[in-house]
């Protein structure tokens, strides 16, 4: 069949990645994609928010299966707009996609249904907002109600932090006009679990672990992740058993809401001394996670996704490798920083998925904040690690830094395995 993915970044090369392993897949489309993906998909020149040029160009080319990665294409109602011309689309509609777009909405749902999660108010008033943070102690947690490419929430550990965060959002207006959810600072080990989804059903895929903090020690300001691992050790059945019921409260939820879901699943979990809590949730595959689990899928994706989406009973098969990812970011990133950076070294790397580059005169540059991730995998921990790294370090630029302690803790977790 011929397959559309939607989007550019890391997330879509991994996406496109494990569809050209997949036998029931004959042509990979990718709009707007990037240079490092032109091996195994077609490129697109269409802007990936342009819903009326995809789906036309959906028709044209007789396109079997679109994909979806990034959640603003979600919430702009790319998936609505192929519905409504009989195209075969994975993903969440514009409204089932508010669990990740409106975090007002997410928080609410949860409230209602009693799903774990952390106590929370909501403010668009700045002054009002200020007070409630003077009433409560630190950490709190300080959340944009919408999208922000992951640089939505923030952690400030005293007064003068919330008030310069609550400026940004409220007042400055930095991700946008909106308002803010403040909550409670969860104490405990967050993990990533996914699942396949079609409206009550669930298929689960193996769980992960990113590093959002920029530098080592998990140090430095939020990003939108800097390395991911999967699986994770540290969480056991009970706590597996627990982050199921969890997925499929919410799922039963949006369904009684009258507000059913399709597509992945992301659940943003944290393991506490009181049980499993939601952190957020997301409408689509995350990113690094995705990067990190869809290389130890054994079945065919295609076959997957479109068995998820007439809801038809299908075994997924997953391989017991760790899987180790590293991010290489543009110096100054997740602020301000520059591109135009010549990049060498990668025909000697075994995987590596390519976030933000573009081929100019056949040489790879650098063209965004997260720039390549590359992937190690082992049989152990350390392994994976060492794979990792090893490649890292045969990449070559003068404007990348990455992280050195990516899953590192998880060596020590396995007894130096």
């Amino acid at each position: 069949m011929n397959v559309l993915v939607i989007g550019h970044g890391g997330r879509e090369h991994a996406i496109c990645y494990a569809l050209d392993k997949a036998e029931s897949v004959s042509r990979i489309y990718v709009a707007r994609g990037n240079d490092g993906m032109r091996d195994i998909a077609t490129i697109v020149d269409i802007d990936e928010m342009d819903n009326e040029r995809l789906v036309d160009f959906a028709i044209k080319n007789e396109i079997d299966l679109t994909v979806v990665g990034p959640e603003a294409c979600l919430s702009n109602g790319i998936v609505d707009a192929f519905r409504a011309k009989n195209l075969v689309i994975f993903g969440p509609t514009k409204q089932a996609a508010k669990i990740e777009s409106s975090k007002k909405y997410a928080k609410d749902l949860m409230k209602k249904y009693h799903i774990p999660t952390a106590c929370y108010e909501t403010f668009n008033n700045y002054e009002e907002a200020l007070n409630y943070v003077k009433k409560h102690s630190f950490p709190l947690v300080i959340k944009y109600d919408g999208l922000a490419a992951g640089k939505g929430v923030v952690i400030p550990n005293n007064l003068q932090e919330a008030e310069k965060y609550l400026q940004d959002m409220l007042l400055d207006n930095k991700f946008g006009q909106g308002q803010v959810v403040i909550e409670e600072f969860l104490d405990g080990v967050e993990f990533s679990y996914m699942c396949f989804v079609n409206e009550t059903k669930l298929y689960p895929m193996p769980i992960a672990q990113d590093h959002k903090r920029a530098f080592d020690n998990d140090l430095g300001p939020n990003t939108g992740g800097m390395g991911a691992y999967s699986p994770v050790s540290f969480i056991n059945d009970k706590d597996m058993q627990e982050a199921h019921e969890i997925m499929q409260m919410t799922v039963d939820a949006l369904m009684n809401e009258n507000n059913p879901y399709t597509g992945v699943l992301y659940g943003g979990l944290i393991k506490t001394k009181d049980g499993i809590k939601v952190i957020e949730f997301n409408a689509r595959f995350g990113d690094p996670e995705t990067e990190v689990i869809l290389p130890r899928l054994k079945s065919d994706f295609g076959k997957v996704l479109l068995h998820v989406l007439i809801n038809k009973y299908i075994k997924i098969e997953w391989d017991t490798d760790v899987t180790l990812g590293v991010v290489l970011a543009s110096k100054g990133y997740p602020d301000t920083y520059e591109n135009g950076y010549k990049i060498t070294g990668l025909d000697d790397v075994k995987l590596v998925f390519h976030m933000g580059t573009r081929l100019e005169n056949g040489e790879y540059k650098t063209n965004g904040g997260r720039v390549l991730f590359v992937i190690g995998k082992g049989k152990t921990f350390k392994e994976a690690y060492d794979n990792a790294y090893s490649d890292v370090h045969k990449i070559k630029c003068d404007n990348l830094f990455y992280r050195t302690d990516i899953g590192h803790h998880m060596i020590d977790f396995n007894g130096g395995k």
